[in-house]
Formats: structure tokens, sequence, C-alpha cells
């Protein structure tokens, strides 16, 4: 029973319940306690996934006398418990070593290219462009001479403290997380509409830390500004995404405490769920031996 549970309880968390959550404006108001959500649904699905194969090998191999039947399916439970884990280390791996690589190169082109300016490196490019170059020791935010002269003083001090919100809060990792999911798993698990969505709350959150910083207004103007410009593959860029959305989102100065507390405790409780699912039948049975 307790293996059947968490086979529903992954598939409802890998599939409808991010289709049900992505989009959801409401969501976005409390972007710290909804990401919490969207990584505890994450951590859910897997540990469901594996705990279900885990309890469908102990219930069949271990429990009572195992016949033939039961060795099977236990067999062929651990088979694909052991297959999900490997598909989940593979993405692990090609998801991290593609993004550091790519890092690297540019990084290397940047120092070549950039001078340093007020605490930053500037690129000699007509267009305006702001992002951040992620990295555990070197990383770096990275502005065009386009941006600084289109851009006001405090317009460029809210895109800075954009991009630094990124690399202190380090949301590559988040995003990196999530990206790992989505290339693991089958199509039909709405990972893309995670990896989405998680995108755009690592962007609110980084809003809402540089309009602590400087303001509303001057950033709602600088993202107006590089709204036409995407940042660099495996970067993190103030323009370009969803920006209708986000200047909807700085509007909304209303803290929504009693949400944000709600939507923080479903993300610890859906985790706690399928965890309890596996620990509490083990310790029933350790308690009876």
């Amino acid at each position: 029973m307790t293996a059947f549970t968490l086979a529903i309880l992954a598939v409802l968390l890998a599939g409808p319940v991010p289709e049900a959550m992505a989009g959801r404006a409401a969501l976005r108001r409390t972007p710290w306690a909804t990401m919490l959500l969207w990584q505890g649904v994450a951590l859910a699905a897997v540990l469901s996934a594996l705990g279900a194969g885990l309890a469908l090998v102990t219930d069949r191999a271990w429990r009572g006398e195992p016949d033939a039947v039961g060795l099977t399916v236990a067999a062929v439970a651990l088979l694909v418990t052991g297959l999900v884990s490997v598909r989940l280390l593979l993405s692990g791996h090609r998801v991290g070593t593609s993004l550091r690589s790519l890092r690297r190169r540019h990084r290397r082109q940047v120092d070549l290219v950039a001078r340093e300016e007020r605490g930053v490196a500037v690129l000699e490019y007509d267009a305006p462009l702001a992002y951040c170059l992620p990295g555990l020791a070197k990383a770096r935010v990275v502005v065009s001479r386009g941006a600084l002269g289109r851009l006001d003083t405090d317009e460029v001090a809210a895109v800075i403290a954009h991009e630094r919100a990124h690399l202190r809060a380090r949301h590559d990792l988040v995003l990196e997380a999530f990206s790992v999911l989505h290339q693991a798993f089958p199509r039909w698990v709405s990972s893309r509409a995670a990896l989405a969505e998680v995108g755009l709350l690592v962007e609110v959150l980084a809003d809402r830390a540089a309009v602590r910083s400087v303001g509303a207004r001057p950033l709602a103007r600088a993202l107006v500004a590089l709204a036409d410009r995407e940042a660099p593959e495996a970067m993190l860029g103030a323009g370009g995404s969803a920006l209708t959305e986000r200047v909807r989102l700085l509007a909304d100065t209303d803290p929504h405490p009693l949400q944000g507390a709600l939507v923080g405790l479903a993300g610890v409780g859906v985790v706690v769920l399928p965890t309890a699912f596996v620990a509490v039948p083990w310790l029933a049975g350790l308690a009876g031996a």
C-alpha cells in the first residue's frame, strides 16, 4: 500500500501539480515562499518516485516468505529505482559540466575585452545589456557601454543591485537543479513549466532586492530599457524575461504575510509527506521486530 501511495504521489507531483502551479499570478506575490514550494514539490516528486520503488522492494522481497513472483517484482522495482537514480546523476553531470564550461569560456572572453568600472565589467558594446556571470570565486556583473549610456545613475544602480542579488543568492544553482530535472525525466513530466516558472521567480526575487536598495521606479525604467536584450547562454540577465509580469509585481508593494506563511508551510509539508510514508512503516516494523 505504501508503494502504491508513493507512486501516485510521484505522478501527481511530477505532472498535474506543477501544471496547476505554473502561471498562477497570485503565487508570484510571495516569491520566496513560492520558490520554497517549487523546490519542495520537485524534491518530493523525486523522493516519492525513489521511495515507491524501495517500498515495493521491501514489501515484496522481505515481508513474510518471499516467493518467485515477489522476488521478480522486487527486482523490477529495484531496477526502475536504479534507472531513475542513474538518470538523475547523469543529467546532473551533463548539465553541471555544460554550464560551467560555457561560463569558463565566457569569463575568459569578458576578461579579454571588458574594462573594470564601478566594480563591474564594462563591455564596449552599443546595445543595452546587463547580466551576471555566476561562479564560486570569479563571479561578476557585466554591463555594456550602451546600457551605461542609456540608463541614468539610479537605473544603473538598480540593474547592478539586481545582478548582485542573483550572485549572492546563487540563483544559478536553483535553476541548475530544475534544469537537471527537466533533462532527467520524460516529456510528459511538467518540468518545462517548472523550469520556466522558477526562472521567473528568481528574477522577481532579484527585482525585490534591487527595489529595497534603489527603489521600484528606477528598476522599472531600467527593465523597460533592457527588455529586448537576452543574457548570453548560462548567464542571468536583468532584461528580456517576462517584462510585463515583473513590472506588475513591482507595483504590488503589499507584504502578503499570511499567504507567504501558508505557501512556505506547504513547501515544507510536501517534502515531509513522502518521507513520512517511507519512515513511519519502517519504524513501525522495527518496533514490532
